[in-house]
């Protein structure tokens, strides 16, 4: 009886503790896109260097 208690106590604090590091995967997951987003998103609404941007290239 005993020997079931503790079983299914380990049991349930596995389960507990396999949730709580899926959960920080997710989130450092998230973390991680958000960050690249964020990086992209800069690059893509600053303003072109100087002189880039003046002429139109007519052979393109």
């Amino acid at each position: 009886m005993n020997t079931d208690l503790a079983t299914n106590l380990l049991t349930a604090r596995m389960a507990t503790t396999q949730n709580a590091v899926q959960i920080a995967v997710v989130k450092k997951s998230h973390e991680m896109e958000m960050e690249l987003v964020n990086s992209l998103m800069q690059t893509a609404l600053s303003p072109p260097p100087p002189g880039q941007g003046t002429l139109v290239d007519k052979q393109a």
